[in-house]
């Protein structure tokens, strides 16, 4: 049959010979006719594919799990470099990876996980695909391995997420590859959403990248499910709040605190309403009455949520209020003293010195110590051409105002003219 290219009655040898096996509970005997046949001469690929799908079926069968294990790798090496069972061999490396990983031996299950590059598997389920690579990111944040967790996080665009699942799905056209559906245990494409943007704060807290945390938690935020039920977005919004304070200040920061403020649903905490509000009010911030605020909001985020804010969160929230002051007082003054600005902060003269350096460093502010004076100047030097310009400026405007001056005067004096004659 096989040599005569009888694809459905070699098919149904094979699957024969597998329950016969299977029903006599010869696992040994099931691994061996698993190995022989693949490597019949001229063995046809229906038969290989029919023979590894149904051996699948009998993974959870196994009496224990050594069983379990060999018949996984017995499947594995007969898979191995065969494209017509590559989503096949994906799920035996994820099932053998779930093993070591319950046996604890994380490195191994996430060096597995590695070998497959799923991205490129044409037939398999965009759910599937993504729910494997995820299982690839957490593995390697569970193992600490960071930056291979950033290389196989970039392989999902977040654009994915928002693609219209309720469409229906087009039919293929003649040539092109027929994708299969995914397994009824991969999870939504909503589900799949809040589990990338969950791994990626696990990332993103490792180096305190407070925004990128930020933004994780406000598309969390925006997934319907989350949206709808106020027992999950009053913890998602509250953490959304912290970590825009958390944040340094720059353009997206300051667009996702406006955005943030003008969310209705703010209203129902109104402390965290509060607390954003005067990051955007131009004026100083008492870190002390600040603190004593929001100190129990603060501490009682271990029990939210998403766990506590971070080791360094409570020192880098002090941090932020300073710039905002140093911020707010550099819009108020063109120069003023050091020791005036210390106390403004309600710092030290070196404290204040060191963080107004910090920030001139970081180019969040343009500012000038004169240490021997002790004045600080906020302002930026102009060079000759912007004074000239200025100049030319004020000087078209100056005369542009007697102008107008002119006609009001000379429009008056017609009024009144016209008045005494009559």
């Amino acid at each position: 049959m096989r040599l005569n290219g009888d694809v459905a009655g070699t098919r149904k040898a094979v699957i024969d010979i597998l329950k016969l096996c299977f029903e006599a509970r010869a696992w040994k005997t099931l691994n061996d006719q698993i190995v022989l046949l693949s490597k019949r001469r001229g063995q046809l690929k229906q038969a290989v594919t029919a023979m590894v799908q149904q051996a699948m079926q009998y993974i959870d069968e196994t009496p224990d799990i050594e069983t379990k294990i060999e018949l996984i790798k017995t499947l594995n090496s007969v898979s191995a470099g065969k494209i017509y069972v590559e989503i096949e061999r994906a799920r035996l490396i994820k099932k053998l990876a779930r093993i070591k990983e319950e046996q604890g031996q994380i490195a191994e299950a996430a060096d597995l996980m590695q070998e497959i590059a799923v991205e490129t598997f044409g037939a398999m389920a965009k759910t599937e695909k993504i729910a494997f690579i995820l299982d690839q990111v957490r593995l390697c944040l569970d193992r600490q391995d960071y930056v291979r967790a950033q290389i196989l996080s970039r392989k999902i665009s977040p654009r994915v997420f928002d693609a219209d699942t309720s469409k229906e799905k087009k039919k293929p056209k003649e040539g092109e590859s027929i994708v299969e559906e995914a397994p009824a245990d991969i999870p939504s494409l909503l589900e799949l959403k809040r589990i990338y943007y969950e791994l990626m704060i696990r990332y993103y807290s490792h180096n305190n990248d407070y925004l990128e945390i930020c933004r994780c938690y406000k598309s969390i935020y925006e997934i319907p499910s989350v949206k709808e039920n106020p027992a999950l977005w009053i913890p998602v919004l509250r953490k959304i709040c912290w970590y825009l304070v958390l944040s340094p200040h720059d353009p997206m920061q300051s667009s996702l605190l406006n955005s943030t403020l003008e969310d209705k649903n703010l209203s129902e905490i109104r402390h965290f309403w509060q607390l954003l509000k005067q990051l955007i009010t131009m004026e100083v911030i008492q870190w002390t009455a600040l603190w004593s605020t929001f100190k129990d909001e603060f501490e009682n985020e271990k029990n939210m949520l998403g766990g506590s804010l971070g080791d360094k969160a409570a020192e880098d929230l002090r941090q932020r209020v300073i710039e905002h002051n140093i911020l707010v007082v550099s819009k108020y003054y063109a120069r003023i003293t050091l020791a005036r600005l210390a106390e403004l902060l309600c710092l030290t003269f070196q404290e204040a010195e060191k963080h107004l350096s910090d920030m001139v460093v970081s180019k969040a502010l343009v500012a000038k110590i004169d240490r021997p004076m002790g004045v600080v100047c906020f302002q930026t030097a102009k060079d000759s051409n912007d004074i000239l310009n200025s100049w030319a400026m004020n000087l078209e405007k100056l005369l542009d105002l007697v102008e107008k001056s002119c006609h009001q005067i000379h429009k008056e004096t017609m009024v009144h003219k016209a008045a005494l004659k009559v």
